[in-house]
This record gives C-alpha cells, sequence and structure tokens, in this order.
C-alpha cells in the first residue's frame, strides 16, 4: 500500500457483506483514496488475480494489498493464501490476514504460508476503523517494500 501506488486499489476479500461494507467507509476517511474491490471468497480472490470469471475484463494491475478473511465458502482464505504464495509473481504482494479467528493454528498457518500479518478484526465500528487506519499507515508509511 505505498503512497506511489495509491490508485492501485486494495482487494478485500469476505464474504460478510456488512464487513466489506465496514472496510469500505474505514478507507472512505482515509486521506489518500483507493479503489476497494471485493471478493467474497477464496476462489474469487484467485478469479481476481488470474483475471477470470466476473474479473477477466478488470485492469491488468495487482492490488496494492489483500485483506484476507479466513472463514470463507468454496475456497478459505488459508487456502487461497496458499495458492497464491506458491506463484513468483505474487509473493511480494502484502497479505494481510483480517479475520475474526483467535485460533493458534490459523495464526501459524497463515504465517507460514506467507502472510505479512494477522489481524483480529474488533467488533467495534470506531475499532475497526482504527484498525484499517493503523494497518494503512504501517502498509503505505513505515512497511519498506523491496525494490521492484
Amino acid at each position: 500500500m505505498k503512497t506511489d501506488r495509491q490508485n492501485i486499489p486494495i482487494l478485500c476479500a469476505d464474504d460478510n457483506p456488512f464487513d466489506i461494507e465496514l472496510f469500505k467507509v474505514a478507507f472512505s476517511g482515509l486521506a489518500e483514496k483507493h479503489r476497494i474491490d471485493v471478493a467474497r471468497d477464496g476462489q474469487e480472490v484467485l478469479d481476481y488475480l488470474f483475471y477470470r470469471g466476473e474479473f477477466a475484463d478488470r485492469n491488468r494491475e495487482l492490488p496494492a494489498a489483500i485483506l484476507l478473511d479466513i472463514k470463507m465458502p468454496r475456497l478459505d482464505g488459508i487456502e487461497a493464501l496458499r495458492a497464491i504464495r506458491a506463484l513468483e509473481d505474487y509473493r511480494e504482494l502484502p497479505i494481510i490476514m483480517i479475520t475474526s479467528s483467535e485460533m493458534t493454528r490459523d495464526v501459524i498457518d497463515c504465517y507460514e504460508l506467507g502472510a505479512n500479518a494477522y489481524v483480529v478484526k474488533p467488533i467495534d465500528f470506531n475499532d475497526f476503523v482504527s484498525l484499517v487506519e493503523s494497518l494503512y499507515r504501517f502498509w503505505t508509511y513505515l512497511n519498506k517494500f523491496p525494490e521492484s
């Protein structure tokens, strides 16, 4: 989510429409504006990245980051993460697991598979907005990416 990439979309992958709306509201309050693209399950994440199905005609650009829920239908977030990280072109793409799961096994699995961060979704709206703002500040201003 570097500032020189602020016109690049952020992919939010979550099967809960309410959480997707929370993401959109939280990101709309930021100074830099990003388009928020949505995938409703892990299969749609892969379709998005590989320009398949409903995403076949989207712009040919990687998202600035993926915010990836774990518990989703068809293909869960952990399996989507595994598939993404198996491909060289996507190894440096920031993937932040943002989920309601606090299970130790999920945390371990996600980091072993190459997640860049694992965050538990807060229940409170203001805490959720604060979390999104903090994640954005970290990935935009604090984190150093490899030179491309």
